[in-house]
């Protein structure tokens, strides 16, 4: 095990009904903008329980956050916040949603906030944020990583500064019933992804992680399938959540090398194509495990012994077969896995994807630094 630093501050309040205890961890003189993105918070009851809980406080509303926060959008809010004075974010949505609150939290001290994005300008300090998580994909809701996305020049970039961590975060399942199935599946795959970056690397004798890690896995696996049958189904819900969070919230990654090659290359293919960051990752994932595989190898056949019940001795056999199992299960889940699915040529998208990340300087990705331009191309042609 590699040595490392541990910290986790956010405060989580974790269950039906459990928005009714938030206002006691904001300030009673808090001026709070109150930040979500479509109409759905205000159907599912969380909009509703969030302002219950500020009482007195004053709020000024900003919906309109995108899938893939803006940029421009962000800078409209930080505009508002100033003018209104307020020092106080709450968020109510998903990844997006509160990815979008820490960009506008810490860009508010900023001169130049997009420097944050593309020259990794460093975070001295950012106004402190609540959230209540209405879709698990991300777990942003517990951890200092946010992405934003600037089309116009088609780009969609990350930043993670312990600085935005949530003071607090409602994790209550009851706002996920109402979920459209394709919000709630790319949550699952979303979150199945995260671990996979974190933990098929290669072995450092971290036994504890692993296990953390295996049983992430392992609950997503098995209750992604109730949720397709019995998309109310509240104890699924409940378990899905509490995963997606804990998958993205430091813990797992603690003392293990991390990946997140297939996050960079899908992230490119959002910005490009427009498709979900899920999808992205669906297609991009087993390739990747392909390419890589003789780096990978040992903790892929761990993976397909402790995750899917692959026996077999061969442990390049052993490999191929698990590679096959991650992807009948993300098709399983309904997600596609191939770029022709959406309608994009791999030729074009390899070249493209390949130039965007050079443009943006990202490469070399991986734990071994070995995924260049031309590897990338290689993952996508696959």
């Amino acid at each position: 095990m590699e040595s490392f630093v541990y910290y986790n501050p956010t405060r989580i309040l974790f269950g039906r009904g459990m928005t009714s205890k938030l206002g006691a961890y904001i300030p009673a003189k808090a001026r709070v903008l109150v930040l979500y993105g479509g109409g759905s918070v205000m159907k599912n009851g969380a909009y509703t329980a969030a302002k219950a809980a500020l009482g007195k406080r004053k709020s000024v509303d900003f919906g309109g956050i995108e899938p893939n926060p803006e940029y421009e959008t962000c800078m409209k809010a930080i505009e508002l916040m100033k003018k209104q004075k307020l020092d106080f974010i709450l968020a109510i949505g998903g990844g997006s949603v509160i990815d979008a609150a820490k960009f506008i939290a810490a860009g508010f001290f900023m001169k130049s906030p997009w420097n944050i994005l593309e020259k990794g300008a460093k975070i001295q300090k950012a106004l402190p944020i609540a959230c209540v998580l209405t879709l698990s994909a991300t777990g942003s809701e517990s951890n200092i990583n946010s992405v934003i996305s600037r089309r116009k020049r088609t780009m969609k970039l990350a930043f993670a500064s312990e600085k935005v961590y949530p003071v607090v975060s409602v994790l209550d399942p009851a706002f996920q019933a109402t979920l459209p199935l394709r919000q709630t599946i790319n949550g699952i795959v979303d979150s199945f992804v995260h671990v996979l970056e974190q933990y098929l690397t290669y072995p450092v004798n971290s036994p504890l992680q692993d296990g953390f890690a295996e049983a992430i896995l392992n609950t997503l696996k098995l209750e992604a399938p109730k949720i397709l049958k019995r998309p109310n189904d509240a104890d699924a819900r409940a378990n899905i959540m509490l995963s997606s969070t804990l998958a993205l919230n430091g813990l797992i990654a603690c003392g293990v090398p991390q990946d997140w090659s297939t996050h960079a290359i899908g992230h490119e293919l959002t910005a490009i194509y427009g498709i979900d960051h899920a999808q992205s990752l669906a297609i991009v994932a087993p390739k990747l495990l392909e390419v890589e595989c003789a780096y990978k190898r040992n903790k892929i056949v761990q993976m397909g012994k402790n995750v899917f019940g692959v026996c077999t001795k061969d442990k390049r056999l052993a490999a191929k077969e698990t590679i096959a199992k991650l992807k009948k299960f993300f098709v399983d889940v309904g997600i596609k896995v191939e770029l022709s699915d959406y309608g994009i040529d791999k030729k074009q998208a390899a070249k493209a994807v390949s130039e965007n990340l050079v443009r943006i300087k990202h490469l070399p990705l991986g734990e071994h630094r070995d995924i260049d331009a031309k590897k990338v191309e290689k993952i996508l042609l696959k």
